[in-house]
């Protein structure tokens, strides 16, 4: 399975940068562009099956974690 590597801008925009086969080489591009990225972009790396899953599971807004209890 590829690896997608995704802009992200405010408000919650997905861009498509790269789809790469190999792990090192997708961490060492959105490790580059984070060093050189924007204010309020956010760059990731996700692995999925197809480029519509990525973006999918990249829209879908996670649950904050709960450390311990309350």
């Amino acid at each position: 399975m590829p690896y997608f590597v995704y802009k992200i801008s405010p408000p919650r925009v997905l861009e498509h940068l790269a789809t790469l086969n190999q792990y090192q080489a997708a961490r060492a591009q959105v490790r580059s562009l984070r060093q050189a990225g924007a204010a309020g972009v956010e760059y990731r790396l996700i692995f999925a099956r197809q480029q519509g899953e990525a973006e999918r599971l990249l829209a879908t807004p996670r649950d904050e974690r709960v450390i311990g209890e309350d």
